[in-house]
């Protein structure tokens, strides 16, 4: 069975929901309210599109070496910023 996401309409509670493609809007767990179904991102692909697509994510991502953290008062990194 699919995955849905659902955000309610009334205290705008998002979960997810498993159930047939056909079955109706689950109601809100917490406040008995309505749903709507959600669409929060692109579906996950695979093969060389799930390859470009993990590369461009790494791409994102500091290099070894090249963070830039601050050193701030009461930092617990375990890192000594040297003057």
């Amino acid at each position: 069975m699919p995955t849905y996401d659902y955000l309610c309409t009334q205290c705008k509670l998002q979960f997810e929901a498993r159930h047939a493609i056909n079955a109706s809007s689950p109601d809100c767990s917490v406040c008995g309210g309505t749903t709507e179904k959600v669409i929060l991102s692109a579906p996950a692909t695979h093969g060389n599109m799930a390859r470009g697509r993990d590369l461009a994510m790494r791409s994102l991502q500091p290099k070894p070496g090249q963070e830039k953290h601050v050193h701030g008062p009461g930092c617990g990194c375990g890192h000594h910023q040297h003057s």
